[in-house]
């Protein structure tokens, strides 16, 4: 995964996956992937998933890249701890898949909690198989 400054504030990781280094081929089974994972961890509760393509192609004056073909967030939190309302400010987490034709771009905003980090980037890199 590639450690990147969006829009000079927001600190983001992404990978971009060859479909012919994965199992995974389509965006449905990607979320499924993490879905999992989110499932079988002991702090992390799932939220939803949001198909941001259809969103976005579903607005009247909505645009979307000609080569993204899907694009899904999966949202989920890792709070473990309340300790102010400040913190509500950078819950939940999500991740994103985009669908390019022949790749994938997996990303995600660095979250503030070390462990949260770990986990997601272990996760996309799940997703390589080669």
């Amino acid at each position: 995964m590639k450690q990147t400054v969006l829009l000079e504030k927001y600190p983001i990781f992404e990978m971009e996956l060859p479909k012919t280094e994965t199992d995974m081929q389509s965006v449905d089974a990607i979320i499924a992937h993490f879905k999992a994972k989110i499932d079988a961890h002991p702090i992390v509760a799932y939220i939803g998933t949001f198909d941001h393509y259809a969103h976005t192609k579903g607005l009247p004056d909505g645009e979307v890249a000609p080569n993204i073909l899907d694009a899904k967030l999966i949202v989920f939190c890792f709070g473990t701890k309340l300790p102010n309302p400040h913190v509500m400010a950078v819950r939940p987490r999500s991740i994103g898949v985009a669908d390019l034709g022949d790749t994938f771009v997996i990303n995600f905003m660095e979250p503030p909690m070390p462990v949260a980090t770990q986990a997601m980037e272990a996760w996309a890199q799940a997703l390589r198989k080669i």
